[in-house]
């Protein structure tokens, strides 16, 4: 078989890059990968050399991840480190879906409760102390924040809470805590607010209007408003 261009290696500082087409019958992906790493030696030296694969728009299933691991194992001198693809598998479309998802909720957070979303949470309504609200994204709050609000909580730092009155028992975004400080009455409160995570790594509370300039993507939410 002659040479072609189905794949091209690539070397990097963290070793070698596969790029791999993904127009080509598989076949004749995987005969001229055969090939190619042929030409590919270690120069005498006893050290591994990592592999990462590259496989464009093709979906791979795991037996074709196998088959790839398998040719590549067959050199002793290199280990397949990860194998990538811009595909997505229908579970990681579920799960982005829920995580961007904005969930409109109408109603008071009460002592004692706990209201947990997968995504960004949108809550029309006050959260009393003592109450809880948790969401893998951001949090807003169109009432009074008085009870714990926890964003980003499945590791999220670029999630923000943002509430028309800030006066909360704790502020958590991922792993970040904050307690509220020790402050105004309700009454001196005169305009929304919100918390995020600076350049600095500290979770900080700013005016609601700053939100445009440090999270710019919030705009392009869809659905749930």
């Amino acid at each position: 078989m002659k040479t072609g261009q189905n794949v091209v290696i690539k070397g990097t500082k963290d070793g070698l890059t596969l790029q791999l087409n993904d127009k080509c019958a598989y076949n004749e992906l995987i005969e001229e990968l055969v090939e190619k790493l042929d030409t590919v030696t270690n120069d005498g030296q006893d050290a591994l050399i990592t592999v990462t694969v590259q496989t464009g728009n093709r979906y791979v299933t795991e037996e074709d991840k196998e088959v790839l691991k398998n040719v590549i194992r067959k050199r002793q001198h290199l280990v397949v480190e990860d194998i990538k693809s811009n595909v997505i598998t229908l579970d990681e479309a579920v799960r982005w879906k829920e995580e961007e998802e904005i969930v409109s909720y109408a109603g008071r957070i009460r002592s004692g409760q706990v209201l947990e979303v997968p995504g960004n949470l949108l809550l029309v309504g006050d959260v009393n102390p003592g109450g809880t609200i948790k969401a893998g994204g951001s949090i807003y709050v169109m009432g009074a924040l008085k009870g714990v609000a926890h964003a980003g909580c499945y590791g999220n730092d670029r999630a923000v809470i943002a509430a028309a009155k800030m006066m909360p028992t704790q502020l958590r975004i991922s792993n970040h805590l904050t307690r509220s400080p020790d402050r105004y009455d309700e009454e001196e409160i005169t305009e929304s607010e919100c918390a995020f995570i600076n350049e600095a790594d500290q979770l900080v509370i700013d005016r609601l209007q700053v939100l445009k300039y440090l999270r710019p993507d919030i705009s392009t939410f869809k659905g749930g408003f």
